[in-house]
């Protein structure tokens, strides 16, 4: 656990003590993107089971994946009067207006699972999310290892363009191909987190390399990306995991099963869990006025095929995925 994240753990530590009525005082609203993977969904779901955990009011907007959605879901939160509001937001930039109406109204806005671009970061209370640069580097780093000297072309299915996880896993990944000479990043696409948009990206970059065969390894932004790759794979008639290794993020119960058959190979952890730590320090800034770290960093763990997929994904189940 970084330094980081035993500051944040220490920081809410002890909020048990806050009564259920204060909480079920609480109403929160929860700007979603949408539901555009499997990881996605299990936060929802985690999020709602959080909040009914402590008796707090959950408002739930879906954004479907556009920008101008959440910003109409903050203001509608606003003009309703939530005690505080979550955004998982889409993209980066292009929050400094709207967050400001909701500080304006002193309501705290906490980001969810994405940092954002502003100026003013006293905008938001905090922001619950894994180091995504690290994410990035752990997949490279792993697969530098894995491959050892031998020349490595490798294919890229990056997340949504301006995100702040497409652009940061790309960045931690980038870190590491640039110190390892036999690393080459031949391709690289957006697959905008959906399992379909990857397959339809791989098969574009398997076409374009001859039939896939000059590949030497693919790096998803997510799983569900991998996922709809290792399909395109398959139809190219090359055995995903072995013909082309398979790295990704997320460690849904689907990469797992892709685990267990041998056509995935790695993956690096991102918890659902982001609106526990969320809720525990608006509840705390509430009820004591304690201001939480501007960043409560979340843990990223790497499962490899010597991690029991099968007893991992079994352990995942009934989280929403």
């Amino acid at each position: 656990m970084s330094t980081l994240t035993r500051l944040a753990v220490l920081a809410v530590a002890g909020l048990s003590a806050i009564s259920a009525a204060q909480a079920a005082d609480l109403t929160v609203g929860f700007s979603q993107i949408g539901s555009e993977s499997g990881w996605r969904a299990a936060e929802t779901t985690v999020t709602k089971s959080e909040a009914e955990a402590r008796g707090i009011t959950l408002k739930i907007a879906d954004a479907q994946q556009k920008q101008e959605n959440q910003i109409k879901a903050i203001r509608s939160f606003v003009a309703q009067g939530v005690d505080a509001i979550f955004v998982a937001p889409v993209v980066a930039t292009g929050w400094d207006t709207v967050l400001s109406e909701a500080k304006d109204a002193e309501i705290p806005v906490v980001l969810l699972d994405r940092s954002i671009e502003t100026t003013n970061p006293d905008l938001y209370l905090t922001a619950v999310t894994s180091d995504t640069v690290h994410e990035g580097r752990v997949a490279g780093e792993w697969l530098a290892k894995t491959v050892g000297d031998r020349d490595c072309p490798i294919v890229e299915l990056q997340g949504t363009v301006g995100s702040s996880p497409a652009i940061n896993r790309k960045k931690g990944f980038d870190e590491v191909v640039a110190a390892h000479d036999n690393l080459k990043l031949i391709r690289s696409q957006t697959g905008d987190f959906t399992r379909a948009k990857g397959k339809e990206v791989m098969e574009s970059f398997l076409k374009a390399e001859g039939g896939g065969k000059s590949i030497c390894a693919l790096y998803a932004h997510n799983d569900d990306m991998a996922v709809g790759a290792i399909q395109a794979i398959k139809e190219a008639g090359l055995k995903p995991g072995q013909d082309i290794l398979v790295v990704s993020i997320d460690a849904v119960p689907d990469i797992f099963k892709a685990m267990m058959d041998g056509e995935a190979n790695a993956t690096v952890e991102l918890t659902p869990n982001m609106a526990g730590p969320a809720f525990d320090a608006i509840l705390a800034f509430k009820d004591k006025g304690t201001v939480p770290p501007k960043w409560i960093q979340t843990e990223s763990k790497l499962y490899t095929q010597a991690d029991d997929p099968a007893a991992v994904y079994k352990s995942k189940q009934g989280l929403g995925y």
